[in-house]
């Protein structure tokens, strides 16, 4: 099932149900391509007015930065899904020989593996819009400014969100050397990424009180 063709109601239906997917890595990557959408709106209400000439062909590339982000991170909410079928048939695979057991935890591992690189891939993406909102927020339509506090909220809340499909992956890995440098990865963007995010909305909402 492509999820990204669902319709809200659909995909909100589907959400809650007992399936495994969609859950909240694809979540967390819907949610970073609509708050890099809201940056690109502002952008949007920017290019072309003469209030804002000075940074018209800024607003364009930044424009143009969001249009391949939003369009990553919805192929990203499929990824997410398509990458738990493997772990789904790891954990269901038979164990009751030594042999068995030494097959289903090579599977495992690779699949875990996989289950990891999307949600920090998720969370890549949703740091590159936080930048991007960054400059909405800063430079473009006054009009729009709260659209960029909300997607660099958004975008928060997606790499948080992110970062939680990472670590209750590596936390079931055997390999914890490896689990421990994608728990790095994953540690390095909420530490630089989050606070910068706040730090937008912030100053967002202190211009609008």
């Amino acid at each position: 099932m492509d999820y990204t063709s669902l319709s809200c109601s659909e995909f909100v239906q589907a959400l809650s149900s007992k399936a495994p997917v969609p859950g909240g890595g694809g979540t967390s990557a819907l949610v970073g391509a609509l708050g890099t959408a809201l940056g690109n709106m502002v952008g949007s209400l920017t290019v072309g007015k003469k209030k804002y000439a000075d940074v018209e062909e800024e607003m364009q590339g930044l424009k143009a930065s969001c249009d391949r982000l939003q369009t990553e991170l919805l192929q990203l909410v499929q990824r997410d899904a398509e990458v738990f079928e493997p772990l789904a048939a790891a954990y269901g695979m038979p164990k009751s020989t030594e042999e068995e057991r030494m097959q289903k935890e090579k599977v495992m591992e690779s699949a875990l593996l996989g289950a990891c690189e999307v949600p920090l891939q998720i969370m890549e993406k949703c740091c590159e819009a936080v930048l991007l909102l960054e400059q909405f927020a800063g430079k473009g339509s006054v009009l729009a400014v709260s659209d960029a506090g909300v997607g660099a909220a958004l975008c928060r809340s997606a790499i948080q969100g992110a970062s939680l499909n990472v670590f209750i992956n590596t936390k079931a890995m055997k390999d914890r050397k490896k689990a421990d440098e994608l728990n790095r990865r994953a540690d390095d963007l909420l530490e630089r990424f989050v606070p910068m995010a706040d730090e937008i909305f912030r100053q967002v909402a202190d211009r609008l009180r």
